[in-house]
C-alpha cells in the first residue's frame, strides 16, 4: 500500500469528531460570507464605511486606509471559503495539520461576521472588543499553521489555503485593529494624553510596523503576512495624502513601516533558507 492509499484509508476511518469539525468550519465559512455581503451593502446592509456613523470611513481618523485597502477582503474571502470546501474533502478528515487548524480557524470565521454585525449595529465598542479577539484568535490560528508546516503531506494547494489564506488575513486584521481601536477612541472623546494626534498616529503606524517584523522573524520570512500588513500601511499612505483629512507625517510614518515591514520579511526569508540548506560534503 503506498503512503497516499494509507492516507485515504486513514481518511475513511476517521473518527465522526473529524466529521462534525469539517462541517463545522464549513458552516463557519458560509457564516463569514453571508456576513461580508451584509458588510459590503450588496444583501441591505451598511457598507462598513458608512455603518457606525461613518466611525470607520477612509476619512475618519488618521489610522483610516483608502477606500480601495478593503479589496483585500475579496481575496481572503476567497481563500477561506476555498480552504473550507479543501479541508472538507476526504483525504484531509483525518489529517493531523487539519485536526489542529480547524477551531482555530472558525474561531476567526466566527468572529469575523460578529465584527461585521456588531459594526452594523453601530457598537462601535463592541466591535473594538471583536476585533480584537479576532486578531488574538488569528494570532493562535497562525501560530498553528507554522507549528504543523511539517504535518501531514505537503502541497502546493495546502500551502496556499493554509499558510498564505491564514497569512493575509492576520496581516490585515492586524491593521485593521489598529484603525478599528483608533476609531473607538476617538468617538468615546479620547484627548490623547496631551499628544497630538499626529504623534498618536505616527506612534500606531511604527506598532503596526513592528508587529509586521515581529511576525516576519516569528514566522522565518513568511510573505503573505508581509504582502496585507504591507498593502493596508500603503493605503494608510495614500489616505492622508490624497484623502480629506491629510498628514504628511503620518503618510511618511506608515510608507517607511512598510517598507520596512517588506524588507526585515525578504531578509528573515534568506536568512532562514541559507539555515535549511544543507552543508555541502566536502570532498
Amino acid at each position: 500500500m503506498t503512503s497516499h492509499e494509507a492516507h485515504l484509508e486513514s481518511g475513511q476511518h476517521a473518527p465522526s469528531s473529524d466529521r462534525l469539525r469539517q462541517v463545522l468550519v464549513a458552516v463557519g465559512a458560509v457564516v463569514a460570507l453571508v456576513g461580508s455581503f451584509i458588510g459590503s451593502g450588496a444583501a441591505g446592509g451598511t457598507p462598513i464605511a458608512e455603518a457606525a456613523g461613518g466611525a470607520l470611513s477612509a476619512d475618519a481618523t488618521l489610522l483610516a486606509p483608502a477606500g480601495g485597502a478593503f479589496s483585500i477582503w475579496s481575496v481572503i474571502y476567497l481563500g477561506l471559503v476555498a480552504y473550507a470546501i479543501w479541508q472538507f474533502l476526504p483525504a484531509q478528515r483525518a489529517d493531523d495539520r487539519q485536526r489542529r487548524l480547524g477551531y482555530p480557524v472558525l474561531l476567526t470565521l466566527v468572529l469575523n461576521a460578529a465584527w461585521i454585525l456588531s459594526v452594523q449595529a453601530g457598537l462601535l465598542a463592541l466591535s473594538a472588543v471583536v476585533i480584537v479577539l479576532l486578531l488574538v484568535a488569528l494570532c493562535w490560528a497562525y501560530s498553528r499553521a507554522i507549528a504543523t508546516r511539517g504535518l501531514g503531506r505537503r502541497s502546493l494547494i495546502g500551502t496556499l489555503l493554509v499558510d498564505g489564506t491564514l497569512g493575509l488575513y492576520l496581516g490585515w486584521v492586524s491593521v485593521a485593529t489598529a484603525a478599528n481601536l483608533t476609531s473607538y477612541l476617538q468617538f468615546a472623546g479620547f484627548t490623547g494624553f496631551g499628544w497630538s494626534p499626529e504623534a498618536w498616529g505616527i506612534t500606531i503606524v511604527a506598532v503596526a510596523g513592528l508587529v509586521g517584523v515581529l511576525v516576519a522573524v516569528w514566522s522565518r520570512g513568511s510573505v503573505a503576512p508581509m504582502l496585507s500588513l504591507a498593502w493596508g500601511l500603503v493605503w494608510i499612505d495614500v489616505s492622508r495624502v490624497s484623502g480629506s483629512l491629510p498628514s504628511r507625517p503620518v503618510a511618511m510614518a506608515a510608507l517607511v513601516a512598510a517598507v520596512v515591514v517588506v524588507v526585515v520579511t525578504l531578509v528573515a526569508r534568506i536568512v532562514s533558507a541559507r539555515r535549511a540548506r544543507p552543508t555541502a560534503v566536502a570532498r
